[in-house]
């Protein structure tokens, strides 16, 4: 076989095959997901599709140490979200240091390119597919632009992931069927970042997906599983029950169940092996939902919504944002109420405004100049409050998050889930709320240490 002596124009080197690594960052708080980072496996089959004979390290830096001067690559990518995103700075600049060329991409490099910029020989903004390729042809010549545009595409072309190349204590991956949503929630980031246009990948693509690279459980990581085309949705439950038994959840909003055709919807979801969907309740002031712009994904009667799911034997997660400027303490307990009143499980998530949202340009006025992107995590509260301080909010919401996730109220839940879920639906809530609950224990002894330490 005949080398490649393509000219890098970079040190003045002569590469046999070009070395790309790609980081998925940090997470700064306790307890994680034990999923594959599905930007590990996606990216590395982009950089297979545009460089086919390139050699790709892949690292989850939860799992592995990799010191940056045992990282041997010729191009190092790292995306990031804001929450990883000071971590992501941090390897970045040691990277660079040692001469290492360094590509950051995510959506906080894209809410703000310029900062990233600071720390990165490159900066991707917006979806990787229609400049990936030309990026790593660039970095082949020595000759990296500052910034890559990326465009978005029809999602027809894309190749599988790299299932199975990224070692851990993994437990199940997430594969994402859509990209895009029309709702204008102004604290989500996902509108911003990719449109507010809905683009579907074909079914049967999915379908192979999950097939191929999925074991017994999977996440699907749309941000709405049946918004937007309630018949797309339908058909690809209906394709995903022909094929090996598999079990799934995700994110769905609660205007699609009640729906005309919502039931079709459910049993096809149920029949698919979905056993639990997270949803935004959000708030529940009618008042709040207005100031957040999120009535649309609510649909007429969202608890009717709830009902309907759960009647189908699908466990039913609920998101409420807590500690928002217009909040008092009372809606903490309100949401501990709503668990018990609806029979579901609630995750309580404090106000974040994320760059690049509307809520970010609001609330710019009003973040804590000592709280870094770090504590931008949905657990620290980061701007100030009419009535209530930093310490009083953090406080209510661990208080809240351990009430939720009670022994008692954990085992109650599971009478609360209809039988035509069992035993699946039954089981895997437990799997999914005893280690919420071991990881909240540890956050909260942490935050408690902090706090002292910080006083």
């Amino acid at each position: 076989m005949p080398l490649d002596t393509r000219f890098c124009g970079y040190d003045n080197l002569y590469l046999l095959q070009m070395k790309v690594a790609v980081i998925s960052p940090r997470f700064p708080f306790s307890g994680r997901v034990p999923m594959v980072p599905p930007i590990l496996e996606y990216l590395g089959a982009l950089t297979l599709k545009a460089q086919p004979d390139a050699e790709i390290e892949l690292i989850d830096a939860n799992v592995s140490e990799s010191r940056p001067e045992d990282i041997d690559a010729d191009i190092i990518g790292i995306s990031s979200m804001t929450a990883t995103v000071t971590w992501a700075y941090s390897l970045a600049d040691e990277l660079r240091a040692l001469g290492k060329r360094v590509v950051l991409g995510g959506i906080h490099p894209t809410a703000l390119p310029e900062e990233a910029k600071k720390h990165a020989d490159a900066v991707v903004v917006g979806e990787a597919e229609s400049v990936w390729g030309k990026l790593l042809k660039d970095a082949l010549r020595g000759q990296l632009e500052p910034f890559y545009y990326g465009e978005r595409l029809c999602l027809d072309d894309l190749p599988l992931p790299l299932a199975g190349r990224v070692k851990g204590p993994y437990k199940f991956r997430a594969v994402f069927t859509a990209r895009g949503c029309p709702y204008k929630c102004s604290f989500c980031s996902v509108r911003k970042f990719f449109g507010d246009t809905i683009r579907y990948r074909p079914v049967r693509n999915v379908v192979e997906e999950v097939e191929k690279c999925t074991g017994k459980i999977y996440f699907n990581g749309d941000d709405n599983i049946w918004g937007g085309d309630v018949q797309r949705a339908i058909e690809l439950f209906t394709e995903l029950s022909k094929g090996t038994p598999k079990y799934w959840y995700g994110f769905g909003d609660l205007r699609a169940p009640q729906s005309p055709a919502g039931d079709r919807l459910l049993a096809a979801a149920q029949a698919s092996g979905l056993f639990s969907v997270w949803a935004g309740w959000e708030t529940s002031s009618g008042e709040g939902l207005k100031i957040y712009h999120a009535s649309a994904k609510q649909g007429r009667d969202r608890e009717d919504a709830v009902r309907r799911i759960k009647d189908h034997g699908i466990d039913v997660t609920l998101f409420v944002v807590l500690g928002g400027r217009t909040d008092a303490a009372g809606d903490f307990e309100r949401a501990v109420a709503l668990a018990g009143r609806l029979g579901v499980s609630i995750h309580p998530v404090l106000l974040t405004p994320l760059p690049g949202t509307e809520l970010y340009d609001e609330y710019k006025p009003y973040l804590l100049p000592d709280r870094g992107w770090e504590f931008f995590t949905g657990v620290n509260a980061v701007f100030e409050h009419p009535t209530m301080s930093s310490i009083e909010r953090e406080k209510m919401y661990y208080e809240t998050s351990l009430k939720l996730l009670g022994s008692g109220r954990i085992m109650n839940h599971l009478c609360e889930i209809s039988w035509k879920g069992f035993p699946m639906t039954h089981l895997m809530s437990l799997m999914m709320q005893l280690p919420m609950k071991r990881a909240m224990h540890k956050a909260y002894a942490e935050w408690k240490s902090y706090m002292r330490s910080a006083l």
